[in-house]
């Protein structure tokens, strides 16, 4: 009796997803803007991290909402504004970490907590939020590396981890971009051995002659091309483009 209910639950939680996953993919069509909540938290508890969450403003978060713009209307995507980031309160709870060497079962389990989480942990902004964004933020003191971020395209959330520091705040929108992209579906485009970026989808100037060093960086190959086996991390928005195949996977190029 218990193992056909819990049957029934599973074919259920999955017939949603798959209706959630139809949905966002429909939505892609780029008639409407989409609205981003950002929420800060401080992950690893520190007063310094505390104090620079409190001075966080919606205008930090503007460049990104510029470079979306931007680059959208390079494909031929006119909205005045197609993605607006909303900054909502400080967030207490950590979201639930992935297993980075799991199974399949266990990133779908993973997932399913990840949206509870956020069904429990979305202050509210002024307009409701298409995409969740749960910024990690730690002290880059005692932090000297960040671990793996993660998003999901199934529910269009983000569990993004920073650095709580001024002098990253360019940084941060880099790899804040980044994660938000892949919640519209778009792929990492780099080699996950030793993080340079694959040719040609990962390079903004596949043409360039020579081909090294690189001006830009693609925006999901996440590093910029200094040569063939040295690429380094951009340092602000500016030094990033949306490539044609990541334009493709998100709607943007049909």
């Amino acid at each position: 009796m218990w193992k056909k209910i819990r049957i029934v639950i599973l074919l259920l939680v999955l017939a949603t997803v798959a209706q959630q996953s139809w949905r966002d993919q429909a939505s892609l069509d780029w008639k409407d803007n989409f609205y981003v909540a950002v929420y800060p938290i401080n992950a690893d508890g520190s007063a310094k991290v505390a104090a620079y969450i409190h001075k966080l403003n919606q205008e930090d978060f503007a460049p990104m909402g510029d470079y979306f713009t931007e680059e959208a209307a390079r494909y031929g995507v006119m909205l005045r504004r197609p993605i607006e980031i909303q900054l909502g309160s400080q967030v207490h709870d950590l979201p639930p970490a992935p297993n980075v060497h799991g199974s399949m079962l266990d990133t779908i389990i993973w997932s399913l907590k990840f949206r509870y989480y956020a069904w429990n942990n979305s202050p509210k902004v002024a307009i409701k939020p298409d995409i969740r964004l749960y910024l990690l933020y730690c002290d880059p003191v005692t932090h000297r590396s960040l671990k793996e971020s993660t998003a999901l395209s199934k529910g269009r959330l983000g569990r993004i981890n920073l650095f709580g520091a001024t002098e990253y705040n360019d940084q941060n929108l880099v790899i804040t971009a980044h994660e938000l992209l892949h919640t519209f579906g778009a792929t990492d485009k780099y080699d996950l051995s030793n993080n340079l970026p694959l040719f040609p989808d990962g390079y903004a100037e596949r043409d360039k002659l020579p081909l090294h060093p690189q001006s830009f960086a693609e925006i999901m190959g996440g590093r910029l091309p200094i040569s063939e086996v040295k690429a380094v991390i951009p340092q602000n928005l500016a030094q990033t483009l949306v490539g044609s195949k990541t334009a493709r996977e998100i709607g943007w190029v049909k």
